[in-house]
């Protein structure tokens, strides 16, 4: 399976209103519960009236489509990475799942990934 690396900074936030996203953003994930509205984006595109956020994050995804019908590739990956004492933020998409690590653990969990035999392409 193939990992594939984003090169840019990405922040987490807590907002107020959807109006505040920048969907020129190449990679912008917005969630909605009836407790929140949250939003993953590259950090130059933090809104600046974002309620919280957490700066410093990267990000890889699971190369190509993954039919809904596979089982267990994200648990996989989230097991490798708590083996490492790596925490994470995840985000699926119709297509295929996103990870996210502090900057500071992101390269140990590409090593960790690769060493388990995923390819890391950057």
């Amino acid at each position: 399976m193939v990992i594939k690396v984003i090169e840019q900074l990405f922040s987490i936030c807590k907002i107020a209103d959807i109006s505040e996203v920048n969907f020129s953003d190449e990679f912008c994930f917005v969630s909605r519960t009836d407790e929140e509205l949250s939003l993953v984006c590259g950090s130059k595109y933090v809104p600046e009236t974002a309620a919280e956020c957490d700066n410093g994050w990267r990000a890889f995804r699971i190369q190509g489509v993954l039919d809904f019908s596979l089982i267990g590739i994200l648990s996989e990956i989230c097991k490798l990475l708590a083996d490492e004492k790596i925490g994470i933020f995840a985000v699926s998409t119709y297509n295929t799942d996103y990870i996210l690590t502090k900057k500071e653990n992101f390269e140990r969990a590409l090593l960790a990934l690769a060493s388990a035999g995923y390819d890391v392409v950057r």
